[in-house]
Order: C-alpha cells, then sequence, then structure tokens
C-alpha cells in the first residue's frame, strides 16, 4: 500500500503542477511595483490532509469520518469524506469514496471546479481500485470453482481406484480357484483318463 501512496502523492504533485501551468494563478490587483500576493490553491491544503491520514490507525480514522460529518458541506469536505472513505489502513469503502469525488466533479460551483483536478486523479484510483476489487473477487471465485473440481476429480480418481482393487481382487480370487481345480481331461480321455 505504501508504493500505491507514494505513487497517487506524485500522480497529485504532477497534476497539479501541470494545473498550474495550464490555468493562470490569480494575483491580487496590487499596484504595479509591488510584490503579487498568489493565492494558495485549494488542493494543496486537500493533499496536505490525505498525507496526514497516512499517521492514522483504523479507529482514528473512524473518529476523523465523525468529525468530518459535522462540518459544512462543499467540495473540500467531499474531496477529505472520499480520502476518509477510500483509505485503506480504515474500513474502505471505495464505492462510497467514488460517488463522493464524482459528485464534486458534477458540480458547477467554483470551488469544485477549482478541485476537479484532484477530483479527477482520485476519481481514477479509486474506479482503479474498484476494478482490481471486482478481478480479485472474479479470480478468487474461479480458483474456488477449481479447487473443488479438482477435490470432485479426486473423489472420482479414489473411488475409480477402489473399483479397480475390488475387480483385481476378483481377478485374484477367480485365478485362486482356477488354480484348485483338477485339470481338465484332454479330449479323447473319458472321465476316468483311458481311451473310449
Amino acid at each position: 500500500m505504501g508504493r500505491g501512496r507514494s505513487i497517487l502523492i506524485l500522480a497529485v504533485a504532477a497534476l497539479l503542477a501541470a494545473g498550474c501551468v495550464q490555468t493562470p494563478v490569480r494575483v491580487s490587483d496590487e499596484p504595479v511595483g509591488r510584490e503579487p500576493v498568489i493565492e494558495e490553491h485549494e488542493a494543496v491544503p486537500l493533499l496536505a490532509y490525505y498525507q496526514s491520514l497516512a499517521r492514522l490507525n483504523a479507529s482514528e480514522l473512524a473518529k476523523e469520518r465523525s468529525a468530518l460529518a459535522i462540518l459544512p458541506a462543499g467540495p473540500a469536505k467531499d474531496i477529505r469524506l472520499a480520502m476518509v472513505a477510500g483509505h485503506p489502513r480504515g474500513q474502505a469503502d471505495v464505492a462510497k469514496a467514488l460517488a463522493q469525488v464524482e459528485s464534486v466533479l458534477r458540480s458547477n460551483e467554483p470551488a469544485a471546479v477549482q478541485l476537479r483536478p484532484l477530483a479527477r486523479l482520485l476519481a481514477d484510483q479509486y474506479g482503479e481500485r474498484l476494478r482490481l476489487d471486482n478481478e480479485r473477487l472474479r479470480l478468487e471465485g474461479a480458483l474456488e470453482r477449481q479447487e473443488e473440481l479438482f477435490e470432485r476429480q479426486g473423489v472420482l480418481l479414489k473411488e475409480s481406484q477402489r473399483k479397480a482393487q475390488e475387480l483385481q481382487e476378483k481377478l485374484n480370487g477367480l485365478a485362486d480357484i482356477e488354480r484348485t481345480l483338477p485339470p481338465r481331461p484332454r479330449a479323447g480321455q473319458g472321465p476316468q483318463g483311458g481311451q473310449r
């Protein structure tokens, strides 16, 4: 899971860097000659929040989920709820996390529009996790069916071995009976062994 988290963080950083290049940075209307004030992108605190979740255990994540419930509604809250719901250390509900992120993607609120790159990244990650979970379940089902098939084949093999052993015992018994029988008279000999 550590590798996946590192990849997510790198992808988010790359996405933010790409977003900074593509979208103009808002600069305050300061007079010329003064240092412009650059407003912080809304996603940066959310990325820091995501990193802080890595230090929490399952019970702390549950407390965090409860604490988020009382915050006012908004895209940033939806992203945070998605991060907590999809976190692998807690009781991960990836479908719920994906639904939270998709609500941000569908929203036309200015704050939601600003968070769309991060929301898209999370949606892609949660969608891939759902796909992998479904694939894992499919493979586990196929493995169970194969194990059942092997068990049935094992039972059939034991049954056929038992029947083969029974047949061999019968053949051995018949061979023993045949050895104990008196020799058959030859053609031309009577029952007493003499000529007719």
